[in-house]
């Protein structure tokens, strides 16, 4: 029987659908099912790790063994995930005789449905089938896919990608390449009424806005600190309350080091809806672009990420340096340049050896970054030396060396 396919939205929560097979197709196509909420029912005599990982947190049931025609009691869609044709096609009779839709992966004609090649762009999934040429749907999809993540301008406000007006969107940009902020904080921002950005924001990000953005610079509210964070929330609430979608784009992620938590509690007391979108964070970011891993088998089992905008001997100080000195894993420090002889002076007269390898990231992933490598006992003269600034990342430990001698691309 032939003809065209009928597309269809399947709406499987709590719908038992049974995957038979556990290899890679399987892996492919369960955590698909699982976002879409469905009951799975995964039969096979073994499973792939990432399989097994889903079995053992109970987002599906395991059937360790091979597949019997009752399975499929109470299904409403089944998933033939082997290659061996016998078996798939034991599972397509069961299924017919209920008269459930059956997937085969190692034959589309024989099946009774397709998978299409999807993407998904926030609330929008398009589904492309190639007339059963796998290859041609992926290309369509492909093309589709380009079309929907390229940073168009022209896009209307607030409905360029279906966000509602009237709430905040709390956004890391990542730590300085624009080409680092996620996905969907850039969906966000591009959707946009009002933008609301830190000083390390990247440029290029701030560059591609629509003309009609309302575009707020936090790094020029004027008054101190305290009285200009004030301002940024009286900002986000105020232009929220007014229907407008406000994106409140943060360097690096909103929750370390970003006040994201005052400006969701200040948006939560004006009844304003929130949605925070994490962010590539410096912390680990500066070292890794450095040639830095923050943690190495057999030389680091721990990192701490620290502020240091406040000088150890500060009765302002939330620091226990002396414990952080008693440590052996990689401690970075964060704003940390101004008070950089005061911290390593503190944390070697409370046992941290000054031979420990130190380095400096200033400008991390962008196209000012520069890379000191130091020691404890050094490295704040030549910081100094060498004219280093804000903003760079400090990292102090074993770690620092272990990569040094292979280049990065």
């Amino acid at each position: 029987m032939s003809g065209n396919p009928y597309p269809l939205g399947l709406r499987l929560a709590g719908r038992r659908v049974v995957v038979v097979g556990g290899g890679a197709v399987a892996t492919r196509r369960v955590p698909a099912l699982l976002d879409a909420g469905a009951d799975v029912l995964l039969v096979a005599p073994e499973l792939t790790p990432a399989l097994r990982a889903h079995a053992d947190a109970g987002r599906l049931h395991w059937a360790p063994r091979r597949f019997a025609p009752d399975d499929l009691d109470g299904a409403w869609l089944v998933q033939v995930a082997v290659d061996d044709p016998i078996a798939a096609a034991s599972v397509s009779a069961a299924a017919a005789e209920r008269r459930i839709f059956c997937v085969r992966a190692d034959d589309r004609a024989a099946a009774t449905a397709w998978t299409p090649a999807v993407t998904r762009h926030g609330p929008v999934t398009v589904a492309v089938l190639g007339g059963g040429d796998p290859r041609r749907a992926m290309s369509v999809r492909d093309a589709v896919r380009d079309l929907l993540t390229a940073r168009i301008e022209t896009a209307p406000a607030g409905t360029a990608t279906g966000a509602a007006a009237g709430r905040v969107a709390l956004v890391g940009a990542g730590p300085g390449d624009p080409e680092l902020i996620t996905v969907k904080g850039w969906r966000l921002l591009t959707a946009a009424d009002v933008v609301v950005a830190d000083r390390l924001v990247p440029g290029l990000l701030l560059d591609e806005l629509r003309a009609d953005v309302e575009l707020v610079d936090a790094s020029k509210i004027p008054y101190g600190p305290a009285r200009a964070q004030e301002e940024i929330n009286r900002i986000l609430v105020d232009r929220a309350l007014a229907g407008r979608f406000v994106v409140r784009l943060k360097g690096g992620d909103p929750y370390v080091f970003g006040r994201g938590g005052e400006e969701l509690l200040a948006c939560a007391a004006a009844g304003v809806p929130v949605t925070v979108v994490p962010g590539v964070t410096s912390s680990i970011a500066a070292p890794a672009v450095a040639g830095i891993p923050v943690t190495h088998r057999a030389v680091a089992h721990e990192f701490t990420v620290v502020s240091g905008h406040v000088a150890p001997d500060s009765p302002a100080s939330l620091v226990r340096w002396e414990h952080l000195a008693g440590l052996r894993g990689t401690l970075v420090i964060l704003m940390g340049l101004k008070n950089l002889a005061e911290i390593t002076a503190t944390l070697i007269a409370h046992g941290r050896p000054g031979q420990t390898p130190a380095a400096v990231v200033q400008e991390a992933t962008t196209g000012a970054q520069r890379v000191l490598r130091s020691t404890l006992a050094s490295v704040a003269a030549d910081v100094t030396g060498a004219g280093l600034r804000p903003p760079a990342v400090v990292v102090v430990g074993d770690v620092v060396p272990v990569l040094s001698s292979v280049p990065l691309a």
